[in-house]
């Protein structure tokens, strides 16, 4: 039987990579030190033999004990609302996270996976994005927490594999939703949608030109769980390149929350980028992976959960 410990495994990504694994018969680890995630994500699993929750920063030295097969880094602070609350925090779990997380990886013999993501491209200067560009960040603007902990864990990755020899994989997610984000997460989804259940005004940044490409979780969980089982070393993005704009996307989910809000419009946040798109022919061609949820399906989904996370107004 097979042991994996999961970084963040408490949070929106985390819980439901935890789910996979104790569905496949492994024995899951999940560690989470709950700045952003929340033992709430995992609680059916507590209690359950091949799982166990371990509150911990692992920006420490970190230890588990026992034979480890994988270990899957997903600690961070993921979306703009939170890494910008918690921008010295998003920078050492990239760093430092990633270099313990790594040394404790070579300790154990077991395989790696990081958890990057499409902000290392920044604001693409080509489009849709490929594995081989090398992006458009700006290292100091407000964004650059994330973006550069997430670039220097990619390349500490490929040291660790280059020099010790680690068996290495990195993941590059692009948007991701589904049950489990934070009704106040600051991503466009959990915005959009808890906005329209309680009938606000709809926010929109800009003029809703600027383009994301939003995976359903369980498709992201699927590609992430072949890339591990895969023998790609080098970057692969994962996500889906059905391409929306904000303001397209919005309306959707006005429409499928049967919602009488309107749409507003506010000033762009900075280094916002204007597109955002997967190349995703690695995975197609690698990894036999692509989405297979389509968006009004996914959104559904969501909305079942937002119903139970929102307090919905009194009539």
């Amino acid at each position: 039987m097979q042991r994996v410990l999961i970084t963040g495994g408490a949070g929106f990504l985390g819980s439901h990579l935890c789910d996979r694994f104790i569905a496949e018969g492994w024995n899951v680890v999940c560690m989470d030190n709950f700045i952003t995630g929340t033992p709430a994500n995992v609680e059916h699993l507590i209690g359950l033999e091949r799982f166990q929750l371990i509150q911990y920063d692992v920006t420490n030295y970190m230890h588990v004990q026992g034979a480890l097969d994988a270990i899957l880094h997903f600690a961070s602070p993921a979306s703009p609302i939170d890494y910008l609350r918690y921008p010295i925090q998003t920078l050492k779990v990239g760093s430092l996270g990633t270099h313990k997380a790594l040394g404790l990886a070579k300790a154990k013999g077991a395989r790696f996976l990081l958890a990057s993501t499409s902000e290392v491209y920044g604001d693409p200067l080509i489009h849709p994005q490929r594995e081989e560009y090398w992006g458009n960040v700006n290292p100091v603007g407000i964004r650059g927490v994330y973006d550069e902990a997430k670039r220097f864990a990619e390349a500490i990755t490929m040291a660790y594999h280059r020099y010790h020899g680690t068996d290495t994989r990195i993941v590059r997610i692009f948007n991701t939703y589904g049950p489990r984000m934070r009704v106040e997460d600051g991503r466009a989804i959990p915005a959009f949608m808890s906005q329209a259940l309680r009938g606000e005004d709809v926010t929109v940044f800009g003029d809703g030109s600027q383009t994301r490409s939003v995976c359903y979780v369980d498709d992201l969980v699927d590609g992430i769980y072949r890339l591990l089982h895969s023998s790609i070393v080098t970057p692969v993005n994962i996500g889906n390149p059905d391409e929306v704009t904000m303001l397209d996307l919005a309306r959707e989910v006005i429409a499928v929350t049967h919602s009488s809000s309107r749409i507003v419009h506010r000033d762009l946040p900075q280094d916002d980028p204007k597109v955002r798109q997967p190349d995703i022919t690695i995975a197609r061609q690698q990894l036999g992976w692509e989405p297979r949820v389509a968006r009004s399906e996914g959104l559904l989904r969501t909305l079942e959960y937002f119903k139970t996370k929102v307090a919905l107004p009194t009539s």
